[in-house]
């Protein structure tokens, strides 16, 4: 399939591009060192319409496509993969699940706000004892008068601590399970919300990770998304775009461990020559560029056929299995070239190989991946051939 971009879309990746290696770049190492979240940078973002890609212009989006996304995440990744996650999580879940199951009065009274800017949005699914068994969800909602009450905590949630709107997922029926979750829209000044447990890392360090506690936090009814026991739906029905971005994601940071190691290789001397001239450097070179380039054939392939309005399940999980997997295998191998030398915070490649591994962990995974693909495949095969 040939990935020719539109002109359009040619834009967005030049303009993501250039934003990432001026104004992200100026950032991100102090940024990543510091653990700061650089709040200045997603509301340029925001100006420039990042944070409402592909949301329509009625609701302050820019209309962009998925693709077009992905372009932008890939960018924002080969400069700080951690500003690329609150993008991700913002367009691809928050906005993504408001907009296409939310009520009309919901998506006009957040959507605007998130598009500009003034609101990320954070997905708080996880829980101490329900990560890819999403079913196992315990944190209850119980109806009272106009309002839900919401008692239990979400772990691991990005950007939770600095998001203006939350997307919740809870259990509305003690029993059962594919009826028994349902949505809801929280803000962080309802009674009850409070931020628990601060991460500290291995990577991704710019992008704050926390618990979230409710406390007989009370929602507004009108704030359920969809309807009541629809949870499951929405959580399983936004993961493709969520796992189409952490791909996304992975590209970038492959690139620049492609980058790094070219660069480096060619000044680098030993034994008389450049590095780059040894069989063995040039090797892996030809490894991580091949692999870049089947990785991104396959993300830009599951962006394209949700763009279509196609399912695109398993080639979601595709691509973000094997682009996860060929992004850890590039920064190893870049650090392995680059010697001690890429062990030290003075080289970059040393913040990409922390970064790296939690690709293989959130938005599902590498063996949730295998299950979802390996299911489509069988179904796939018994349709064609029944037994």
């Amino acid at each position: 399939m040939c990935f020719q971009l539109a002109e359009e879309e040619r834009m967005v990746q030049k303009t993501a591009r250039d934003f990432a290696r001026k104004d992200i770049a100026a950032v991100a190492d102090e940024a990543n060192r510091d653990g700061v979240f650089r709040e200045e940078i997603y509301r340029k973002l925001a100006e420039l319409g990042f944070m409402g890609m592909t949301m329509p212009e009625e609701y302050g989006g820019v209309g962009f496509s998925n693709l077009s996304l992905t372009l932008t995440l890939e960018e924002i990744s080969r400069v700080c993969p951690s500003t690329a996650i609150a993008v991700s999580v913002h367009n691809s879940l928050a906005n993504y699940i408001l907009y296409k199951w939310g009520s009309d009065s919901l998506k006009e009274k957040y959507l605007p706000r998130m598009t500009s800017g003034e609101a990320i949005g954070a997905y708080a699914l996880t829980e101490p004892n329900a990560g890819s068994d999403v079913a196992a969800i315990s944190m209850s909602a119980v109806k009272d008068g106009d309002d839900y009450v919401l008692n239990g905590s979400k772990i691991f949630i990005s950007t939770g601590d600095k998001a203006g709107v939350i997307i919740v997922i809870a259990r509305t029926n003690p029993t059962g399970r594919s009826r028994a979750l349902t949505a809801f829209v929280v803000e962080p000044d309802f009674p009850g919300f409070s931020i628990g447990r601060v991460e500290h890392k291995m990577g991704m360090k710019a992008s704050t990770t926390v618990e979230l506690v409710f406390q007989d936090c009370r929602v507004p009814a009108s704030n359920v998304i969809g309807e009541e026991g629809q949870g499951i739906q929405i959580a399983l029905g936004s993961l493709d775009g969520g796992r189409i971005g952490i791909a996304a994601q992975s590209l970038g940071i492959a690139q620049t461990a492609l980058d790094e190691t070219v660069l480096f290789s060619r000044e680098r001397v030993q034994f008389g020559k450049r590095i780059a001239d040894f069989q063995a450097t040039r090797w892996k070179i030809a490894d991580m560029g091949t692999n870049l380039e089947a990785a991104r054939l396959l993300v830009y392939r599951a962006a394209r056929l949700r763009d279509s309005g196609h399912l695109c399940t398993k080639e979601a999980s595709m691509a973000k299995l094997f682009a996860s997997r060929i992004a850890n295998e590039a920064v190893y191998d870049a650090m392995q070239i680059h010697g001690g030398v890429g062990y030290t915070e003075e080289f970059k490649i040393e913040r990409f190989f922390r970064d790296a591994r939690v690709l293989e962990i959130y938005e599902g995974t590498s063996e949730i991946q295998r299950i979802v693909i390996s299911k489509k495949i069988l179904e796939e095969y018994e349709q064609m051939y029944p037994a």
